[in-house]
């Protein structure tokens, strides 16, 4: 089946220009269709937002379908991605699936396995798979993702490791990488271990967990991260959204002055 290409493109070209972006990271179990959503997004349109991320560690409801349809109702072309937390998390409304392979752990099931029993529905639906290395961090603490991969993160202070860790990935033709200490992780992804994949692979890096802050974003995206990805600070203060993506329009003007 042709399959669009267009979310990876994106991110590659976002990539090549060496501007920053956001994403914003929606789980389902505390989605709420909420009045300022429609607002909350039109604002979010205004600025580089580059992706909607759907999923979570712990999906308990049957709400991921409904979520995607209520996002896509008001997100217009900003694209809607599943982040799956298992194989369960998938839906063919959609536009695209982060095609995750767990590379920091020894979980086979996260590495190929459960990439094996997705395969024959992601055959059959349109979505846009974007096979990307996906990379758990120590946050300070355990969190829903560390807990449910059942995987030792990767020492926040071990560069030489995730380094070695993304170029295995790079080597087995992972196109797209993503650093994560988790959902509502006490510290974020060091600017050490950022830098340390960002600069000896170019391909598009996304980094989340722990980001409340517009200082921590721009940590990030000095040392290295394409896109930084916001949740749980967003969930519970969506103006922040909005914040770090105006941060990110003043850090992308900053790189055409210098």
């Amino acid at each position: 089946m042709k399959r669009n290409d267009s979310i990876g493109s994106s991110l590659k070209a976002l990539r090549r220009s060496g501007k920053k972006s956001v994403a914003l990271l929606v789980d389902p179990d505390k989605f709420e269709q909420q009045h300022f959503l429609k607002e909350l997004l039109d604002k979010a349109r205004r600025y580089p937002l580059a992706l909607i991320l759907v999923g979570g560690s712990l999906l308990t409801t049957h709400r991921l379908s409904n979520t995607i349809v209520a996002l896509k109702e008001v997100s217009g072309d900003i694209p809607v991605v599943l982040f799956p937390g298992n194989v369960v998390q998938l839906s063919d409304r959609a536009d695209g699936i982060l095609f995750l392979s767990l590379i920091s752990g020894r979980n086979p099931e996260l590495l190929i396995g459960q990439q094996v029993t997705a395969a024959p529905f992601l055959s059959k639906s349109r979505l846009e798979i974007l096979p990307t290395a996906y990379m758990l961090v120590d946050g300070g603490g355990i969190t829903s993702a560390h807990y449910m991969s059942q995987s030792i993160p990767l020492p926040n202070d071990k560069p030489d490791l995730t380094l070695a860790t993304a170029l295995a990935g790079s080597f087995l033709g992972l196109q797209y990488f993503y650093l994560d200490t988790g959902s509502g992780a006490l510290n974020p992804v060091s600017p050490n271990l950022i830098s340390s994949v960002s600069s000896h692979i170019d391909l598009p890096l996304l980094v989340g967990g722990g980001i409340d802050s517009t200082e921590k974003a721009k940590n990030a995206w000095q040392a290295g991260a394409d896109i930084v990805v916001v949740g749980s600070k967003a969930e519970k203060n969506p103006d922040f959204l909005i914040e770090v993506l105006q941060y990110s329009e003043v850090y992308n003007l900053s790189l055409n002055v210098n």
